[in-house]
C-alpha cells in the first residue's frame, strides 16, 4: 500500500470534529428523498486522483449529498458535473461525468483533495474543524512529489493553502495574495504555481457568476504551465 492509500484510510476514519461526525451521520441515515434507495458514505471523504499528478485542486468540503453520499471528492452532484466536465474537456479526466466510486472515471495528472473532509452544517465547516482537517492537506502537498500547480476552488480553499504555506515559511504574508478567478500566484522559487479559481457551487453556477468557458480556462492555464516545462 503506498502512502497516500495509507493517508486516506487514516482519513476515513478520522473523528476529530464531534459536530461533523453526528451531521455526516445523521445525514446518511434520514437520506435525501431522491436518494432514500442509496446506500450513503457516511464518512470522511479521502483525496482522489493521479498519485504522481503534477495539478492539485483543492475544494472547500463534501457535499451533503454529493460526495457525503458517494465517497468521491465532487461526486454525486451538479458541481462535480460542472468540475469533471471541465477536467475532461482539458484532458484530465478520462470522462465527463463522475456518478460513483464505481463508474470507471481516472484522472490523468491530477489529484482532488479539500479544505474539510466531512460534509459541514450549511456547507460552513468552522475556523476550528478546517485547523483540525488541515494537516490531511499538508501531509497529501509533502507526498504528491511532481506538484507544480495547485488550484484552489473557492476563497476559503485559497486561504487555507496559503495558510499551510504561511505556517511552513513559505510566503511572508498571506495579504500578499489577493483572491481571483483565473489569476495566477507565484508563491517562491521552486513552489507550486497557485492558480485561484472561483467554486463550482450551484450558486455560482446557476447564476453566471462562473460559466463553463470560465472554469475551462482555468485549466488551460493550468495544462499551459504544466507544459512549458
Amino acid at each position: 500500500m503506498d502512502l497516500l492509500e495509507v493517508l486516506n484510510q487514516q482519513i476515513i476514519v478520522c473523528t476529530r470534529c464531534p459536530r461533523l461526525v453526528e451531521y455526516r451521520a445523521e445525514v446518511a441515515r434520514v437520506k435525501r428523498r431522491a436518494y432514500r434507495d442509496c446506500e450513503y458514505w457516511g464518512k470522511p471523504v479521502p483525496g482522489f486522483g493521479d498519485p504522481h499528478a503534477r495539478l492539485l485542486l483543492v475544494g472547500l468540503a463534501p457535499g451533503a449529498h454529493g460526495s457525503n453520499r458517494t465517497g468521491r471528492m465532487f461526486t454525486g452532484d451538479s458541481s462535480g458535473d460542472f468540475l469533471y466536465r471541465a477536467l475532461f474537456e482539458t484532458g484530465f479526466a478520462s470522462q465527463p461525468a463522475s456518478v460513483s466510486k464505481d463508474d470507471g472515471l481516472t484522472l490523468r495528472d491530477a489529484y482532488i483533495s479539500a479544505a474539510a473532509r466531512c460534509a459541514p452544517p450549511d456547507n460552513k465547516p468552522t475556523p476550528q474543524e478546517m485547523r483540525n482537517c488541515r494537516p490531511y492537506l499538508e501531509r497529501e502537498l509533502e507526498l504528491l512529489k511532481k506538484l507544480r500547480v495547485v488550484v484552489t476552488l473557492g476563497r476559503v480553499a485559497f486561504d487555507v493553502y496559503l495558510a499551510i504555506l504561511r505556517n511552513e515559511g513559505k510566503i511572508n504574508r498571506r495579504s500578499d495574495f489577493v483572491f481571483g478567478h483565473n489569476k495566477e500566484h507565484r508563491t517562491g522559487p521552486g513552489q507550486p504555481l497557485l492558480i485561484s479559481s472561483f467554486h463550482p457551487s450551484q450558486q455560482n453556477t446557476s447564476t453566471g457568476k462562473l460559466t463553463e468557458s470560465m472554469f475551462r480556462a482555468v485549466f488551460i492555464r493550468a495544462k499551459r504551465h504544466l507544459e512549458s516545462g
